[in-house]
C-alpha cells in the first residue's frame, strides 16, 4: 500500500531594513499535516559574518539549502575577501532554479549588510527575487502583512523595527494555525555582525 509522506511546513517569518540595520524573526512552530511536529524548530539562520535568511515551506528543503549554501559561500571568499547581499541571493536564486524540475519546496528571505549598505530579499521557490524594505513569508504572511503595513516608516531605529517584527509574528501566531511554537526568534544584522536577540527581551516585546 503507497502512503503519501508529508513535508513539515508552516511558518510566519519577517524581514525589516531599518535606518541602522535589517531585522529577522520568525516564529518556531512546524507541523506535519495536522500534528505539531515542533514547537521549537530553527527557521532563522547566519549564513556568513553580516547576512542571515529565513525559511518557510518543506524544512527538509530548507535545511539542505542553507548547508550549501554555506558550503558555497566559504568557497567564494577563498578567491575574494567579502561576499556581498546580492552575491548570496543570486547563488541562492541559481541553485533554485537549476531544481525547477523536483523544486526545493522553500521561500526565503535574505537580509544583511555590505559595503554598499542595508538590503533585504525575497526569493520564491522557483529563483524569482524580489527586493524591498519589510517583507513576510509564509502561511502566516497575510496577516503579519497587515501588521507592517500599517507600522512601517522609513527611518525606523533597529528598535522599532524589532518591536514591529514580533508583532507582526505575534499576530500571525494569533490567527494562522499553522503558525505558533514556544518562543519568536529575531536576528539583528548591522555592521558588526549578526546578533540573536535574548527569548526573555522578546517575551518583553509581546506584552
Amino acid at each position: 500500500m503507497e502512503q503519501s509522506i508529508e513535508q513539515k511546513k508552516g511558518t510566519t517569518t519577517v524581514g525589516i531594513i531599518a535606518a541602522d540595520g535589517v531585522v529577522l524573526a520568525s516564529e518556531t512552530k512546524a507541523t506535519l499535516g495536522y500534528l505539531v511536529s515542533s514547537k521549537e524548530a530553527k527557521k532563522v539562520f547566519k549564513v556568513d559574518d553580516r547576512i542571515a535568511l529565513t525559511i518557510s515551506g518543506g524544512v527538509g528543503d530548507a535545511q539542505q539549502l542553507v548547508r550549501i549554501l554555506k558550503a558555497e559561500i566559504n568557497l567564494y571568499k577563498l578567491e575574494r575577501e567579502e561576499i556581498t547581499v546580492n552575491a548570496v541571493t543570486t547563488l541562492l536564486s541559481n541553485i533554485l532554479q537549476s531544481s525547477r524540475i523536483f523544486p526545493l519546496l522553500t521561500m526565503l528571505v535574505v537580509g544583511g549588510a555590505d559595503k554598499k549598505g542595508y538590503h533585504l530579499f525575497n526569493i520564491d521557490p522557483l529563483g524569482g527575487i524580489t527586493e524591498d524594505r519589510y517583507t513576510s513569508t509564509g502561511s502566516g504572511s497575510p496577516i503579519a502583512f497587515g501588521v507592517l503595513e500599517q507600522g512601517f516608516r522609513e527611518g525606523m531605529t533597529k528598535d522599532e523595527a524589532v518591536k514591529l517584527a514580533v508583532q507582526s509574528i505575534k499576530s500571525a501566531r494569533e490567527r494562522d494555525i499553522f503558525s505558533g511554537g514556544k518562543k519568536i526568534d529575531v536576528a539583528v544584522i548591522d555592521n558588526n555582525g549578526v546578533r540573536f536577540l535574548e527569548h526573555e527581551k522578546i517575551e518583553g516585546l509581546m506584552k
